[in-house]
């Protein structure tokens, strides 16, 4: 197959960590093509296809100079086998604009990973709204006297904004409601925004747990991001410590559930976020945690992947 990978720039990329470059490896080792390119570089001109200026390139197996360009040129995205969107968060308008050009392309025959209307329609915090069976006490509000009535109700809460990512912009207010008004004024913006308030979980001492969906069906083993020091956070980009383990009962019950509907919906990798046994987070734009995953436990997730899309590139 010819793969397709927009994501962001190769020169940023941190692969021994990064899932997208352990996507690459693996496309590349069953003797996929690989090419690349930014959002930026998507374009779609009156009368014709949506195209972009992609870099076509072969992974050297480098720590430094770890991939190297063959060749590059404008290409329509529908001349692809595949194109997996997996250009980080945040979700902003130029993201949102990217998903509507996407779904051209799928109209003109391009196969998009996971699929634009789907990553525009699923919210990755507010999606949990739709399994009440599965988190915990949770408001979605922009009104400062809910989010004090719901603190008054539970006592120990997490403030979070909708779109934040790795953590970013979460606060813990305890019994005592100490700078309670100062953050919803700091995350609701005089009433402008959304915020999400959510039961504080004492769980996520145990970890935040990142549980793989791909295909529809679980991946054995989630990654644990453990907060450390005086953090609330478990996020790894906020200093957590990541331990892969196996799938708790709960986990699974879970990852089955959801599995088969986010499948349905053109969601061939999801993240669903735990702590404990609720439900956090389904992220779908750029899941991470393979590598991690597969240097502790041995369980290869991208391999797991490029079957899942293999066969639906090929359905």
């Amino acid at each position: 197959m010819q793969i397709l990978f927009i994501a962001d720039p190769l020169e940023s990329f941190k692969i021994y960590k990064d899932t997208t470059f352990a996507m690459m490896r693996e496309a590349q080792r069953r003797g996929h093509t690989l090419a690349v390119c930014e959002p930026r570089h998507v374009s779609w001109v009156r009368g014709g296809q949506v195209s972009a200026q992609v870099r076509h390139i072969t992974l050297t197996g480098e720590t430094d100079s770890w991939f190297a360009v063959q060749s590059d040129g404008i290409a329509a995205l529908a001349g692809f086998d595949a194109v997996l969107m997996r250009k980080d968060p945040p979700f902003d308008s130029e993201y949102f604009y990217a998903t509507h050009m996407l779904e051209q392309a799928e109209r003109e025959g391009a196969r998009v990973f996971n699929k634009p209307r789907a990553l525009r329609d699923h919210p990755e915090k507010l999606a949990i709204m739709e399994f009440p069976q599965f988190i915990g006490p949770t408001l979605v509000t922009r009104d400062a006297a809910e989010i004090k009535k719901f603190h008054a109700e539970h006592r120990d809460i997490i403030l979070k904004p909708l779109d934040g990512m790795g953590g970013m912009g979460i606060f813990r207010v305890r019994e005592d409601g100490l700078n309670l008004g100062s953050i919803i004024e700091t995350l609701n913006r005089d009433g402008v925004q959304s915020v999400m308030v959510q039961k504080f979980l004492p769980a996520i001492a145990e970890g935040d747990k990142r549980v793989l969906i791909v295909g529809g069906k679980p991946v054995p083993f989630c990654l644990a991001r453990i907060p450390q020091g005086g953090e609330v956070r478990g996020n790894l980009a906020a200093g957590g410590k990541g331990v892969a383990q196996p799938l708790s009962a709960r986990d699974l019950e879970i990852a089955e559930s959801l599995g088969p509907i986010l499948l349905e919906r053109g969601l061939l990798l999801a993240g669903v976020d735990v702590i404990g046994d609720s439900v956090t987070e389904i992220n779908v734009t750029s899941p991470t945690c393979f590598q991690e995953i597969f240097d502790q436990t041995g369980c290869d997730v991208a391999s797991l992947f490029i079957d899942a899309l293999e066969a639906a590139a090929n359905s």
